[in-house]
């Protein structure tokens, strides 16, 4: 028999590329909607490799596995997966980190000028009949406006990039990120007080992780500017979003976009859903038909190229 392959989960019309990669190389694929872990251990207990988008790979799934290698996201964040747990067992666990790079970097800097212009507010006040400027006053020329970027991974480097023609100021806060490589795009790396001080934009671009989680809150709200807008492209929870509603509705800021939410799907109730000064999408900034196809065939290629004996391309446990 050959090796098993799961599809956990999938949102795409068909997984026709994935069939036919994978199939060419002799495994066999096995596709499911399944999201909860429990419902998972008995169809994911003698996979070779898993595939999942939004599913709960607990560690509960990940001890029940009996000779899984791999495990790999559809996409970049990988907050659904007990990474821990994988890496106990020495499972890899991949994700394909360059599929929306363009997409996401896209949205991220259509939001900020949507908002430096106050397109949502201009085109609410003209449908309710109000001809002119005056739902906008005051507003500021973009040029002369300083964007923080908060990580400078492939995203942010490339909203810098794409930035540079408007004139704006860059400031950088990512530990992480080599100070010249930030100057090479234009942009001076700052901490992030410094940051949220001094910017009139300020774009989330970090992974959710224990470290990251909940890193925008009431106190950094506090240190931003009262004109100050947040764009969110990253993942819901890196920002409090009960603060982020309270520094809205008491105008601690001035505006947010956000495309990402603390629970997913948003509820319709939720507040960011209903107020005037917020540009709201609902976690599509990744999405082009150039990249669902290049994801999906860049998963079938990872997990061949694994079970076939070797490293991964791309993988965020083991070295």
């Amino acid at each position: 028999m050959g090796k098993k392959v799961v599809i956990t989960d999938y949102q795409y019309e068909n997984i026709d590329a994935e069939r036919r990669i994978i199939g060419a190389h002799g495994y066999e694929l096995y596709d499911y909607q399944i999201r909860d872990a429990g419902a998972l251990i008995p169809v994911c207990r003698d996979a070779d490799a898993i595939v999942t988008q939004y599913s709960d790979v607990s560690a509960e799934l990940i001890d029940s596995l009996e000779h899984c290698a791999m495990i790999i996201k559809y996409g970049i964040g990988v907050n659904n997966i007990d990474v821990e747990a994988a890496t106990r067992k020495g499972i890899y666990v991949c994700n394909v980190p360059d599929y929306g790079v363009e997409e996401v970097s896209d949205h991220a800097v259509a939001m900020m000028l949507a908002l430096s212009k106050k397109l949502p507010v201009l085109t609410r006040a003209l449908r309710e009949g109000d001809w002119g400027y005056g739902s906008t006053v005051p507003l500021s020329r973009f040029c002369e406006s300083t964007v923080g970027l908060v990580g400078f991974g492939r995203i942010p480097q490339l909203v810098a990039k794409k930035l540079k023609g408007f004139g704006v100021a860059i400031r950088v806060c990512d530990p992480y990120a080599d100070a010249a490589l930030v100057r090479e795009y234009g942009a001076e790396p700052l901490e992030l007080d410094e940051l949220l001080a001094e910017s009139d934009f300020i774009s989330v671009h970090v992974p959710l992780t224990r470290e990251t989680r909940g890193m925008i809150g009431e106190a950094e709200f506090c240190r931003m500017k009262p004109t100050a807008v947040v764009i969110n492209t990253a993942r819901g929870g890196v920002i409090d979003e009960k603060a982020l509603v309270e520094a809205l509705k008491t105008g601690r800021i001035a505006g947010a976009a956000v495309d990402v939410y603390e629970e997913e799907p948003v509820k319709a109730d939720n507040p960011l859903l209903h107020m005037d000064n917020v540009i709201a999408t609902p976690h599509c900034a990744w999405y082009s038909e150039t990249a669902i196809t290049t994801l999906q065939r860049k998963v079938a290629e990872e997990v061949v190229n694994v079970l076939d004996g070797n490293k991964p391309f791309n993988c965020i446990n083991l070295s």
